[in-house]
């Protein structure tokens, strides 16, 4: 049986999963986490084969906790279900151990057969999303401004592009407001850009931020 952890910080979502991972003969959802802490605390408890993964918890960043998940369990398959744009979060996600990437408007098929591919040692990623990654392989691609931010760098600018103050982001991310100000002249430096606003209206226009 394949041992399937949910992660989620939506009950009504966790449960909506669980059944349909349940139907299949070969799955069966052992637990169920609402946050990044309970995340890490389910996994020191029991064995599992795959975790279903979201990006958003009240207590984290998920590329964060996915990055924590592959030191503790650098061979446990990570699946991320998330509702953020595949276009800017997919690459993110694999290039910091994730074996497969769904938004959460795919089909319930298309679930359980990423859960199956990711625990057989495969990855997972859409059509569309393969064809961007084909293209990326190509050194010359172009990249998009905000691809050249760091995972810190792009914590930031989200934050920022989300109205928070930068006293704000600091307590959010458990820094000093220096070093927040200092990854916010990187960002606006690397992506072209002089102020919030501006970085507001890019991230707005390219759907990184809700």
């Amino acid at each position: 049986m394949i041992r399937v952890l949910i992660a989620d910080d939506h009950a009504v979502l966790r449960r909506g999963l669980a059944d349909v991972l349940s139907e299949e003969r070969d799955m069966v959802v052992r637990g169920e986490a609402g946050s990044c802490r309970e995340v890490l605390s389910k996994l020191r408890q029991g064995e599992w084969d795959v975790v279903v993964l979201d990006l958003n918890f009240p207590d984290g960043n998920g590329l964060d906790l996915l990055r924590e998940i592959k030191r503790e369990r650098p061979k446990l398959p990570i699946l991320i279900l998330t509702i953020a744009s595949e276009d800017h979060y997919a690459v993110r996600a694999l290039r910091s151990g994730a074996s497969g990437y769904l938004t959460k408007e795919s089909a319930p098929e298309e679930l359980v057969q990423a859960v199956r591919k990711v625990v057989a040692g495969g990855r997972y990623v859409s059509p569309k999303q393969a064809e961007r990654l084909a293209v990326m392989i190509d050194r010359d691609a172009e990249q998009s401004p905000h691809d050249q931010l760091s995972e810190r760098e792009f914590q930031v600018f989200r934050l920022l592009a989300s109205g928070r103050a930068v006293s704000q982001v600091a307590e959010d991310l458990h820094i000093s407001v220096k070093t927040v100000s200092t990854y916010r002249a990187r960002v606006l430096e690397k992506m072209n850009l002089r102020t919030n606003a501006e970085l507001t209206v890019y991230a707005v226009r390219n759907h990184l931020v809700e």
